[in-house]
């Protein structure tokens, strides 16, 4: 099964933001440090040009570590563009943002108020992130995608200026894996999607990969090696039973994505840079 996701309103925010670009100096792209690949938008690439970029991996804390580590050190090989991870317990990403703006921007640029568009998928934190660099809370929050379904202008101080826009996908996301990835983090409304169908994959993606820590969290002495098994173990374990204790794999597997999503097994990432043959390119 594939995984698509483009309503009407995520074609207009990309009309809105082609139309917005030539009036900043920077673009500031929020991507979700679990899945820095399959939360980087291609069109992103495609709508800022030249335009120097400072991808923000946001919700670091969730992500693994070591597998961070990777990814930036892929990104720094990227010209004009710079990474940082951040998630929400740190501070001076202001700072942190004008300093690594001022090694972009052309220094005539440097002398004034910069301006920048921030753009990231849906449900990355974008909102979040907005009131972290103005240190007062200006953008509307929700763990759920499309809160924000408006541009807007966002004044950081005297030294930033910048212009927030919808979170947008792209019409097709492929590889399949991709479209999977944004569905098990949330950034697909579950609306579209088959909570069985993605547990599924994560649950698959789990066993390979961070076997102890999803034995650990639900108890299990080893996990099955087939990921239906394991559905059904968190669903015995969990008490999700029904009549004749026929096991309940759908609240099993709601409860496998929630507890994946809110970091209950600690810091995990569903893609390393050879996962993804980062750098590869993606139709949009």
């Amino acid at each position: 099964m594939s995984i698509h996701w483009f309503p009407g309103h995520m074609a207009t925010a990309r009309r809105e933001i082609r139309k917005a670009m030539p009036g900043v100096d920077f673009v500031i792209e929020v991507l979700d440090a679990r899945i820095p690949f399959s939360s980087e938008n291609p069109l992103v690439a495609e709508l800022r040009g030249e335009k120097p970029c400072i991808q923000i991996l946001n919700k670091s804390d969730l992500a693994d570590p070591a597998v961070t580590a990777e990814w930036l050190e892929c990104i720094a090989a990227t010209p004009g563009v710079r990474a940082i991870p951040h998630h929400t317990q740190q501070g001076n990403l202001l700072r942190t943002v004008l300093a690594l703006a001022g090694t972009l921007v052309a220094p005539s640029i440097r002398a004034r108020t910069l301006a920048a568009m921030i753009v990231g998928i849906p449900n990355v934190g974008k909102s979040t992130l907005i009131n972290s660099l103005a240190g007062r809370t200006i953008a509307k929050t929700g763990n759920k995608p499309a809160v924000t379904q408006i541009q807007q202008r966002v004044q950081v101080g005297t030294e930033l200026v910048l212009f927030d826009t919808p979170g947008f996908l792209w019409p097709k996301l492929t590889p399949a894996a991709c479209g999977y990835r944004l569905a098990v983090t949330g950034a697909i409304s579950d609306r579209v999607t088959d909570y069985e169908d993605i547990a599924t994959f994560a649950a698959r993606f789990l066993r390979d990969r961070y076997p102890s820590k999803v034995a650990g969290f639900y108890g299990l002495a080893a996990l099955p090696e087939e990921e239906g098994a394991l559905l059904e173990a968190i669903a015995r374990r969990r008490g999700f039973l029904g009549k004749g204790g026929t096991v309940d794999v759908q609240r099993a597997a709601e409860r496998l994505i929630l507890d994946l999503r809110e970091g209950r097994f600690g810091p995990v990432s569903l893609e390393r840079p050879s996962d993804c043959g980062f750098g590869a390119h993606r139709e949009a």
